[in-house]
């Protein structure tokens, strides 16, 4: 993605942008944690072009489990010698760094919607082991820590009110697949718990579903099937009458928060974070792809199955309210029909 030019031009985005206090990180040592995903890996190559075009001549730590996939995503960067160290490591196990850490952004956490079925276990421990790792490294170096969370925090709410950080959950235990939102809100409260006990500085993020360039050809998630329809050419089949409403957030747009929330003076704070203008449905959104995004004719169709098979929550209506992270100057740039044109393309 390095060379890409949506890719660029995005990053170049989050460079100009007036929210992110750059000057912060001058110096400075970054962990990123799961490195080699979306999110994680635009941190970090928007942190590398910043040392280049802003001097800023921060440290990026890049904790990855796979080394070899980090040095051939990282090559180029690694050449050239900016300021980039790649670790190995597993979340699940205790960070150890013989430098200074100044912040970590723990973006590292399993997406897979099947495995919240399959391996419920396997998905708590790694959300609670991996944010108590952290945690503990940012008390040992002092860190300011920036810990992504899910808009699925708040369970499955029923109708298109706005939902704030204060928002209750109507999660059940006995369900499975509630493994995902249940441990990342536990693992929400050991930050805070931290924080009080240890005075760390820690915020939190509740992302919505972010998508952009660098997404996985192969990647099971609804938004990729139907990119994938759209290249393909081929109709799109939905499993559900997709009725599950949420807004959605760009790549760019995400790195953008988080950057913002990092350098911002407050503290202990929980934002929500996505694009308000994208909430729409599920099969709205398919329609949209099917529309305006294919250079073939296709047709959004409905086949119903077992959804549980697939992992796909019930359905809900996400419709958040950022009035808090847009106190701090940050905007989304791209609506769902540029999201999806950006993301096709790069798919190709």
């Amino acid at each position: 993605m390095w060379t890409n030019e949506i890719y660029l031009n995005d990053i170049k985005s989050i460079l100009n942008s007036e929210s992110v206090d750059y000057e912060k990180l001058k110096n400075k040592s970054i962990l990123v944690t799961g490195a080699t995903g979306i999110i994680g890996s635009m941190i970090v190559n928007t942190l590398l072009i910043a040392n280049k075009t802003k001097d800023l001549n921060c440290h990026v730590i890049a904790m990855v489990r796979n080394k070899e996939k980090a040095d051939s995503m990282y090559n180029i960067q690694l050449s050239e010698n900016i300021n980039l160290e790649i670790i190995k490591g597993d979340i699940k196990e205790p960070i150890i760094i013989d430098k200074d850490v100044n912040y970590i952004i723990h973006a590292a956490s399993e997406t897979s919607s099947k495995k919240f079925i399959s391996a419920p276990l396997e998905i708590i421990d790694t959300t609670l082991k991996g944010v108590t790792n952290v945690l503990n490294l940012a008390k040992e170096k002092n860190s300011k820590t920036i810990f992504l969370s899910t808009m699925e925090v708040y369970g499955r709410p029923e109708t298109d009110e706005k939902i704030s950080e204060e928002h209750a959950t109507n999660l059940m235990t006995n369900e499975v697949r509630n493994c995902y939102p249940i441990s990342k809100r536990m693992a929400e409260n050991i930050c805070f718990s931290y924080s009080k006990m240890y005075n760390l500085d820690v915020d939190v993020l509740r992302l919505t579903q972010t998508f952009g360039p660098g997404v996985n050809y192969n990647d099971g998630r609804v938004f990729a099937d139907f990119a994938r329809c759209a290249i393909e050419g081929r109709d799109i089949i939905l499993h559900t009458k997709g009725e599950t409403k949420r807004s959605y957030l760009y790549l760019g747009d995400a790195v953008n928060a988080i950057l913002t929330v990092l350098t911002n003076n407050k503290t202990n704070e929980i934002y929500n974070v996505a694009n308000e203008n994208t909430y729409c449905s599920i099969y709205e959104m398919a329609n949209l792809v099917a529309d305006k995004c294919s250079e073939k004719d296709i047709k959004v169709k409905i086949e119903l199955e077992d959804i549980e098979k697939f992992g796909f929550a019930k359905t809900l209506h996400m419709n958040l309210d950022t009035k808090k992270i847009l106190s701090l100057g940050w905007k989304p740039t791209k609506n769902l029909e540029e999201m999806f044109k950006n993301l096709i393309n790069t798919m190709r």
